[in-house]
């Protein structure tokens, strides 16, 4: 029974739900049993609390309402979703043992929604990084292979879905952060229109684009999952006073297959001919086939050109690390967290830079000298203000290719995620460039602020490979729609079949043999 809960869609556990087959304590413990047994070796949690995900579930069973939207199901979040009570790090030793006295916006409505928090997951500290292995605490492990990368920063997140270890959950996206370890272990991922899912209790990395998202097995999951964070909040002042679309209904409907008059625009640039330097055949071939599907669904493929898109690495480590290194300030040793020389015998500057000395790993003070040094007297106009204006480039791009003014545009863009299949532990972690350029497909959605979701695409030497597809702002129900019928269309595209070829693993009852 606990095997075949923890390897069922979300929504279909809660159909059972709703029909009184099973309970949430059921469903919890049997992802609680997976998590002890399996846990030790994906290093996907980094917080957990049995006795408490019990006590909840057993609470939502006892209240009748289960099963009602996402009611009852258990999730994981991302220790960057700052949580009541519940140790909040950020995946860094700075804020190690910090419990804060506040959910996020994201967090308070799962728990009103009748969630159940299994745990924290595993992240790149203060979300800098494309593997997880900038984590302060653990390395996060691949299910598909335990030596190699489940991408960053929502590593943690994505070993848990594919691993058996939650049925979803909540990442978060500043570059490329939820689409990226998605596509190299075989989920869904969506990063949502900048401002439409609120930001006020993330702990902040670049505020123009951090963004939290679902990472589910399917297309449905995650549009479930989507619509339960979305919406406008007064206490995030970038938030969207705007309804959500419709999701959920936009999955089912594309599921149907039938995308008669669909545009699409095949983006040159990522990955296209005489752009092609560093993916890898393997994925341009899943890629080139996934076209090939839509197109027997009745879309409209044509090749797009976005020249500004060449320059998105360049300009985002530029102005992800300039924020950074302003939103970092607030670690200082003094109001929270680490405190490291208080012994009365030193000043309180020499406090604070021992304090962020000692708290912060190397790719964190990277990105905090690379950013202050962008802003510093100077060299301001000439680095941090004309990424920014590369980044006004971007997003005039993406306008021409929705149709501007003309309107003879495409609906959405498509490109691979990423450039590779996940690479092995290790493989890039003393070479910040190479690392740097899995997020050469994900960047330019994030800069401009519109949505894009991955969606599995089959497998590259027995790896996975993931496809984007990109859309205007709030058109998140497009993306939708189109990642459902891809899904629908290829049969080793489904989270639940990718995760039951996970080494056989998935089929061994909770407690068994690795």
């Amino acid at each position: 029974m606990s095997t075949d809960l923890t390897t069922t869609d979300a929504a279909e556990l809660g159909r059972r739900l709703a029909a009184g087959e099973i309970t949430a304590a059921e469903i919890t413990g049997a992802y609680l049993d997976r998590i002890a047994a399996e846990d030790g070796e994906l290093g996907a949690y980094l917080h957990v609390d049995p006795e408490a995900a019990l006590a909840r579930a057993a609470e939502l069973d006892a209240a009748g309402s289960v099963g009602t939207g996402v009611t009852g199901l258990p999730v994981a979040l991302k220790d960057v979703v700052v949580t009541e009570g519940v140790p909040t790090t950020s995946g860094s030793k700075i804020l190690e043992g910090w419990r804060p006295p506040y959910d996020a916006t994201v967090a308070a409505r799962l728990k009103s929604a009748g969630t159940v928090l299994l745990g924290k997951t595993n992240m790149d500290e203060f979300a800098m990084g494309s593997s997880t292995e900038n984590s302060a605490y653990r390395i996060t492990r691949n299910p598909w292979d335990p030596t190699r990368i489940p991408g960053g920063s929502s590593g943690g997140s994505a070993a848990a879905v594919a691993g058996g270890l939650a049925p979803w959950a909540i990442g978060t996206d500043t570059g490329g952060s939820i689409r990226q370890p998605a596509a190299v272990t075989g989920l869904v991922g969506h990063k949502p229109t900048y401002g439409s899912v609120s930001r006020y209790g993330l702990i902040a990395f670049s505020s123009s684009l951090d963004q939290a998202g679902p990472m589910a097995r399917t297309v449905l999951d995650a549009a479930l999952l989507h619509e339960a964070i979305g919406g406008h909040d007064p206490m995030d002042s970038t938030s969207i006073d705007a309804p959500l679309p419709l999701l959920a209904e936009s999955a089912r409907r594309g599921a149907g297959g039938d995308l008669s008059g669909l545009r699409v625009g095949v983006v040159r640039e990522l990955g296209g001919e005489g752009h092609a330097d560093g993916y890898e055949p393997g994925v341009l071939a899943r890629f080139a086939e996934a076209v090939a599907l839509l197109e027997s669904m009745g879309a409209e493929v044509r090749e797009v050109s976005a020249p500004a898109f060449d320059l998105a690495l360049a300009a985002y480590y530029l102005i992800a690390p300039s924020e950074a290194s302003s939103n970092l300030a607030r670690f200082d040793g003094v109001r929270y967290g680490l405190r490291v020389g208080d012994d009365g015998t030193r000043d309180l500057d020499e406090v604070m830079a021992l304090t962020r000395e000692q708290g912060f790993g190397p790719e964190v003070k990277r990105r905090i000298i690379l950013g202050t040094y962008a802003l510093s007297s100077g060299y301001y106009e000439a680095y941090y203000g004309q990424a920014q204006k590369v980044r006004t480039l971007i997003s005039r791009d993406f306008n021409a290719a929705w149709g501007g003014a003309d309107g003879n545009g495409v609906d959405v863009l498509v490109s691979p995620t990423t450039p590779t299949v996940a690479f092995p532990l290790g493989a890039r972690i003393d070479d910040p460039m190479a690392m740097y350029a899995a997020d050469l497909c994900t960047l330019p959605a994030s800069l401009a602020g519109v949505p894009a979701i991955s969606v599995p695409a089959g497998l590259s030497e027995g790896l996975p490979v993931g496809f984007q597809i990109m859309a205007p702002a709030l058109a998140d129900d497009r993306c939708y729609r189109v990642a459902a019928a891809l899904e629908a269309a290829q049969d080793d595209a489904r989270g639940h079949r990718l995760l039951d070829e996970l080494t056989g693993r998935a089929a061994q009852p909770a407690g068994g043999a690795a």
